[in-house]
């Protein structure tokens, strides 16, 4: 049941055309109006996107919305929110003009359009899924594009929305994440499965070794390091239309298990998204914390814990998309027991190409995943 109500949010979003935004914004504004002309201070009610407790976990959709969240009130008079206040209040003036002109802009253009007003980028980038929340627009409806660090790389060839033809085919050089990747179409593709790739170097490996087409056609893609949503936008696409295995390449560390719990399950910070940005059959390939004994991984590429390690897996265990998966919680429990990580990279410590000619290969064909 969930699942439906959460596909029927997710076409109501779709169905938000440029006139309901502006209506939505417009509605802000009025009651920010009305209280000035009480003589009130005005106050903008911001959901705290970054509490455990506003969410909850659904195994076939990830981290969603709790229907009473907590909220945070912006006061334009007290010092400590009043700069938010302004800050959002801009950014609405912003995305105001970009709905109503049709245009689009990057978060790169808001904030180098002022960046002594916003500070910094990430302040930038909150503030637009504050908006976002706030209106509970898709942030794509709100014109605002964001500018893409992720790479694919693979048999894939899609339309951009402008009508530009994008191959990823070619085995020596990625292809960059659209910034546009609601507007691709036309997707076509071979492909057996995809490759979630944590790190760019790996990734990079991969494409000198001519990963994509040596054991089959697939297609691989890194958000390099923590995901930017375009990225896991693009797995959630990808996914929807062709229908194949989504596996997940990550190092065997706490961190490592977090970026592909994101993919999977997404994020405290983004729940309020979490129809179009998850994928909950991604499958753990690898790095598993079993497989360090199980290659006998060179102990001189084994990291011990460090205190922030230890902090992190704690918490990861504690989470119910961890507890709610035997294998993935005996994998957690193993880490936690030996204290120590392996980098993907440790492989070639046991030759060259071990990673893309004998674990991976090995890990595909015999179903060496959890």
């Amino acid at each position: 049941m969930l699942r439906e109500s959460v596909e029927m949010t997710d076409k109501r979003q779709e169905d938000i055309n440029r006139q309901d935004v502006l209506t939505r914004i417009e509605g802000v504004i009025q009651t920010i109006v009305i209280s000035v002309s009480k003589g009130e201070a005005p106050v903008l009610s911001v959901m705290n996107r970054y509490s455990w407790a506003n969410v909850r976990f659904h195994k076939s959709v990830g981290l969603v919305l709790n229907e009473d969240v907590s909220m945070t009130a912006l006061r334009c008079d007290c010092p400590s929110s009043a700069t938010r206040f302004a800050l959002i209040l801009k950014l609405l003036s912003v995305i105001y003009k970009l709905v109503q002109s049709d245009s689009y802009a990057t978060k790169r253009d808001i904030y180098y359009n002022d960046p002594q007003l916003f500070g910094s980028q990430r302040t930038l980038d909150s503030i637009v899924d504050d908006v976002s929340c706030m209106l509970k627009v898709p942030r794509r409806s709100l014109h605002v594009l964001a500018t893409s660090k992720g790479f694919i790389s693979g048999d894939l060839c899609y339309l951009e929305e402008d009508g530009t033809k994008v191959d990823c085919n070619s085995s020596s050089a990625a292809v960059p994440v659209s910034s546009n990747v609601n507007g691709i179409r036309n997707i076509v593709s071979a492909a057996k499965f995809i490759l979630i790739v944590e790190k760019d170097a790996t990734f990079q490996r991969l494409l000198d070794d001519d990963f994509c087409t040596r054991l089959s056609p697939c297609i691989i893609i890194t958000g390099k390091g923590v995901p930017d949503i375009n990225s896991r936008l693009m797995v959630r696409k990808l996914w929807d239309a062709l229908h194949i295995p989504v596996f997940a390449l990550v190092d065997a560390d706490p961190h490592g298990i977090e970026i592909m719990c994101i993919y999977k399950y997404g994020s405290r910070s983004m729940a309020f998204e979490a129809h179009s940005l998850t994928v909950p059959s991604v499958l753990w390939l690898g790095l598993l914390p079993s497989d360090i004994q199980r290659y006998k991984v060179p102990k001189e590429t084994i990291i011990p814990f460090s205190q922030a390690d230890e902090r992190k897996i704690d918490s990861l265990k504690k989470r119910a998309y961890i507890t709610c998966q035997p294998e993935w919680e005996r994998e957690v429990e193993t880490m936690q027991r030996l204290k120590q990580k392996a980098e993907i990279q440790s492989l070639a410590s046991i030759a060259p190409h071990f990673l893309t000619r004998v674990y991976l290969p090995n890990k595909l064909r015999y179903g060496g995943w959890i």
